[in-house]
């Protein structure tokens, strides 16, 4: 397993670990709640880890913005997935924006981009840059 974790702010944390399961098939590992609210989420899916978490006025929560709050995206995740047009299919289903059909690519692997429901660019494919 890698060492390099995304983190992902949402203006809705709680909202978007629903989207992600439902429409990526990613799993919550942790999920913390504060005053009823989801403030943070670790998902696993397979090997991989992200984090999410809720946008917030203290001092690591204004380094950054989120889509849904008028801000661009200033990275994407990449995911490694076993059958990415399978995998595409159940996104598409659950609603997210496919922004970059399945393809072959230069470098190997099958790979497609989406965005979910509050502007994040995703990308997934079957290339797996640790097996070079």
């Amino acid at each position: 397993m890698g060492n390099v974790i995304p983190t992902i702010r949402y203006a809705d944390a709680g909202a978007a670990v629903e989207f992600l399961t439902k429409a990526f098939g990613f799993e919550p590992r942790s999920v913390y709640e504060t005053d009823g609210r989801l403030t943070y989420a670790e998902l696993a899916l397979g090997e991989g880890l992200v984090m999410i978490g809720t946008s917030s006025d203290d001092a690591y929560g204004r380094l950054f913005g989120a889509p849904e709050e008028g801000a661009l995206p200033t990275s994407g995740t990449y995911v490694v997935v076993e059958d990415p047009l399978a995998h595409a299919e159940r996104a598409r289903a659950a609603g997210a924006e496919i922004v970059m059909e399945p393809a072959e690519q230069d470098y190997g692997g099958i790979t497609y981009v989406a965005k979910d429901p509050f502007g994040f660019v995703w990308s997934f494919g079957s290339y797996d840059p640790r097996e070079r």
